[in-house]
């Protein structure tokens, strides 16, 4: 029944996307609107083949995902060391709570100005505003997820004699998996939105540059093709994450266990 419903969901889906491109195909080519600003999507899937065999625009693509996957390890780890922290102690947990709480409210953005004067032009910029999207959300979810485990399964980690980092380790991940998978997913999310927006913004650095420079190029060049392309890549790299990545982990793990 479930791989039945499944299959249908996918039919759904793959027949909206045809009436979309099919639609967007026949309005760019009505002349109701300005084909350099709303281009065809034979213009943008020649424009996608074009970024990949003459553009680099896969080293672009590798060059963003390196700083994701750094600076999604270091907001996770943060993240985790901190909310454990707070589980030990009420103080703690008050204190982080309230820095979670007016830290999650600054814009990754506005603190471009702030990391520059901090660590000078590099990834380092990227990389730290990358970690600032994930360490707060990731830290509430996780927060809550441990908040909002049963205190009978936490007394008998204690009976046996878990305390401290193994308490942590032997009760509260387990029972809070869902919870932090939740959180990771959208500490992803954020980190993939904020870093394009700041590539955009900052530009390259001395490693190289990233997607959303190359967004950037072709703004520039007024080549709406070559943009719709990278925001095909973009939206690619989302979906093949959601399902291939966090969807698997959740089946095999929470789902698997009987946890949601």
């Amino acid at each position: 029944m479930i791989e039945r419903q499944t299959l249908k969901n996918l039919r759904a889906q793959l027949i909206f996307l045809i009436i979309v491109i099919i639609g967007w195909q026949v309005m760019s080519n009505s002349g109701m609107v300005n084909q350099l600003t709303f281009p065809s999507v034979t213009s943008i899937g020649h424009a996608l083949v074009r970024g990949f065999t003459q553009e680099n625009m896969a080293e672009y693509v590798l060059y963003s995902l390196s700083l994701l996957i750094r600076g999604l390890v270091i907001g996770i780890l943060l993240a985790f060391v901190f909310s454990s922290f707070c589980m030990i102690s009420r103080t703690v947990y008050s204190i982080y709570n309230m820095v979670t709480s007016i830290c999650d409210l600054i814009p990754g953005v506005a603190l471009i100005p702030i990391a520059m004067g901090w660590f000078g032009i590099g990834e380092s910029v990227i990389i730290f505003i990358v970690v600032h999207g994930v360490i707060w959300p990731m830290s509430r979810s996780i927060l809550g997820g441990f908040s909002g485990i049963n205190r009978m399964y936490v007394e008998e980690g204690k009976i046996f004699g878990l305390k401290g980092a193994r308490l942590i380790t032997g009760v509260y991940l387990p029972a809070t998996l869902g919870t932090l998978i939740s959180g990771i997913r959208m500490g992803w999310a954020r980190a993939w939105r904020g870093l394009i927006a700041i590539e955009m913004i900052f530009g390259t650095t001395g490693s190289g540059a990233g997607i959303g420079w190359y967004i950037f190029m072709k703004r520039t060049n007024l080549n709406y093709a070559g943009m719709f392309a990278a925001l095909i890549v973009i939206i690619l790299i989302g979906i093949i994450v959601e399902y291939l990545v966090f969807q698997v982990i959740e089946r095999k793990t929470v789902v698997k266990w009987g946890m949601v």
